[in-house]
C-alpha cells in the first residue's frame, strides 16, 4: 500500500512550510472531517506543503468502544478516502493524526497515523507504540483497554529530509525518537489530557527537538469536548534550539511556519552532539 511520491508542489529545498491542525474534535465523525477539511484548506491557502492532524482528529468518543466501531481496513474507509482527497486536492503531504485501523483483536484497534503525498498516495504508517495509562482522583486513562500497541518506528521521505511518526504519550519515550536516526522533522499528533499537558508538553516537545536537533511540529487536541473531556492543545512548532515559533493555546486553528535546512545545518555544525554520541 504504501510507496514514495514526489511533492507536486514547487518546494524550495531551503524552506518547507509545514502546518499543525488544532481541533476540539467530537462523537461524530462526520463532523470531524468536516472541520478538518476546513483547516487543511485554510493551511493549504497558506502555502503549507505539509499538513498534519491531531489524534484522535475524526472522533473524541463517549466510551471506547466507539473507536472499536469506527475501525477501518488499510486501504479502505471513509477516514482514509478523505485524507487522500484533501492531500491530492490541494497538492500536499497530509498527516492524519491517527484513526482506528483493525488490529489482529476484535475489540481493540490500532491507534494509527497514515501519511498521504501530494498525489494522494498513502507513503507511511505508524502504529502508535506506546499506550497511556493514568490514573488520579476522578481521571482515569487506559488506552490498552481498546488499542493494540504497535511494535516499529516509522520514518518517511520529504524534500527537506527524514520525518519521524510518533504519537502523543510516544513523546515521554526518548529511545524511540533515537531510533529515528537523523531526521530534519519530528511529529507529535496528541490528545494530551490538561493535567498531564499543562506539566509536561512544553517542556517534553523542547526536549525532543534539542536532543535530537530537529524540527517538531505538535498537532494537538485543544478545548473542552462534548465529552466533557478537556484537551491541552498549545500545537506548536519548536525549532532545533528549541524555540518555539509557533504556538496556539486553545480552540480549533492552525499553526504554521517553515522547516529551514539552514538553521538545521547551522545548528549541528556550531554544536554536533549527535556525533558525539558514544552510546
Amino acid at each position: 500500500m504504501f510507496q514514495s511520491t514526489d511533492c507536486s508542489r514547487e518546494v524550495s529545498t531551503m524552506s518547507f512550510k509545514v502546518a499543525a491542525i488544532q481541533m476540539v474534535s467530537t462523537p461524530d465523525v462526520q463532523e470531524n472531517i468536516q472541520a478538518a477539511g476546513a483547516l487543511i484548506a485554510e493551511a493549504a491557502a497558506d502555502g503549507a506543503a505539509l499538513v498534519a492532524l491531531p489524534e484522535y482528529f475524526c472522533l473524541m468518543g463517549r466510551k471506547d468502544t466507539d473507536k472499536v466501531a469506527a475501525r477501518e481496513n488499510e486501504g479502505d474507509g471513509p477516514i482514509q478516502a478523505f485524507l487522500a482527497q484533501q492531500a491530492r486536492t490541494h497538492g500536499i503531504y497530509v498527516v492524519g493524526g491517527t484513526l482506528p485501523m483493525v488490529c489482529p483483536e476484535p475489540e481493540r484497534v490500532y491507534n494509527t497515523t497514515l501519511v498521504f503525498g501530494p498525489d494522494g498516495a498513502p507513503i507511511a504508517r505508524y502504529d502508535k507504540i506506546h499506550l497511556f495509562n493514568f490514573q488520579r482522583g476522578a481521571e482515569s486513562f487506559d488506552e490498552a483497554t481498546s488499542i493494540r500497541p504497535g511494535t516499529a518506528p516509522r520514518v518517511f521521505d520529504t524534500p527537506i529530509g527524514k520525518v519521524g511518526l510518533s504519537i502523543c504519550y510516544d513523546l515521554r519515550f526518548p529511545e524511540l525518537y533515537r531510533a529515528f536516526g537523523g531526521v530534519s522533522l519530528i511529529l507529535v499528533p496528541a490528545a494530551f489530557t490538561y493535567t498531564t499537558g499543562k506539566a509536561h508538553w512544553e517542556l517534553l516537545l523542547r526536549a525532543r527537538a534539542v536532543e535530537n536537533q530537529c524540527y517538531v511540529l505538535a498537532p494537538a487536541q485543544g478545548g473542552v469536548h462534548p465529552t466533557g473531556r478537556r484537551t491541552w492543545g498549545h500545537s506548536m512548532l519548536v525549532d532545533p534550539w528549541g524555540e518555539i515559533v509557533a504556538q496556539l493555546p486553545e480552540g480549533p486553528g492552525v499553526v504554521a511556519g517553515n522547516i529551514d535546512t539552514d538553521r538545521l545545518e547551522e545548528i549541528r555544525t556550531a554544536l554536533p552532539a549527535l556525533r558525539h554520541r558514544v552510546m
